[in-house]
């Protein structure tokens, strides 16, 4: 008889159970971008209590994510992965992997957010059902069909996050929360400043105000909220403000910032260099 498999919490689900403890507390995140099972590995078990795998601005792709996820799977965090686009097709191929967390990027409205829920559910027999492609006795996500009934019960099995990043998706936050099947969104204030006009002013106080906002409209909904906040008196303001998700750094970040200091400390001040960003 083959071993019958279940899979992890996801990350909503996750976020639930920690709302509901008694020392109710937002999850901390990293984000893992160097491409490498060992660091991934590392961060894994920092503590933290998800991670993400960014292959939207790193060099990420099937495999490499299809690594890492396996390198994680041995420590108690949530996988979250972020493909580059919400293109149908490649979000099939990251579910099939077995990533059961995913965040999609640059989501502008409600329409496009009904699209992505429809991308991340099967097909159902009507109009307005799912259009994934079915290979769960080919695929990690079903663990070669070693999940029980998962293609009746996928869509528990997932988490669907959008980002919401521009302008105008601060503008059309209230309607993506309402659409049914988005677990979850999560704001990003660098592509959020530069919508604005602010490129490279994530804290600027117009752009504070609308990541605030977000926030507000996300917990009248009822609905997770998650934000990037490598600077940790932004992340102290957004977790106040009722964030249940934050990502407060990066392995690549860390990595340069704290060579940089290494380097620094023995060679003093002398060489002059201009103030390194922190993000």
């Amino acid at each position: 008889m083959p071993i019958r498999l279940n899979l992890p919490a996801t990350l909503t689900q996750r976020i639930a159970e920690s709302t509901t403890a008694e020392a109710s507390r937002p999850l901390i995140g990293l984000w893992a971008c160097a491409g490498s099972p060992i660091t991934a590995e590392i961060v894994a078990g920092s503590g933290c209590d998800w991670v993400l795998l960014d292959a939207e601005h790193s060099p990420n792709g099937l495999e490499s994510v299809l690594a890492q996820l396996y390198a994680m799977s041995a420590y108690p965090v949530a996988p979250l992965v972020r493909p580059p686009h919400g293109d149908t097709v490649t979000i099939k191929q990251y579910l099939d992997l077995g990533a059961q967390n995913l965040l999609i990027p640059m989501v502008d409205s409600a329409e496009q957010a009904a699209r992505l829920v429809r991308a991340v559910r099967y097909p159902d027999g009507s109009t307005n059902g799912g259009v994934r492609g079915v290979g769960s006795a080919l695929a990690r996500s079903a663990r070669w069909n070693r999940v029980e009934g998962y293609l009746g019960r996928a869509s528990e099995t997932i988490s669907l996050t959008v980002q919401i990043e521009s302008a105008e998706a601060v503008r059309n936050a209230a309607e993506i929360l309402a659409v049914d099947g988005i677990d979850a969104i999560f704001i990003g204030p660098s592509d959020l400043a530069a919508s604005m006009g602010l490129l490279g002013q994530q804290n600027h106080p117009d752009v504070v105000t609308r990541v605030l906002e977000v926030i507000a409209a996300a917990r009248a909904a009822g609905k997770p909220v998650g934000v990037n906040a490598f600077v940790r008196a932004d992340a102290d303001r957004y977790i106040a403000a009722g964030a249940s998700f934050v990502a407060v750094g990066a392995d690549v970040a860390i990595l340069a910032r704290q060579t940089e200091a290494l380097v620094d400390s023995f060679r003093g001040d002398a060489g002059g260099s201009a103030p390194r960003a922190s993000y």
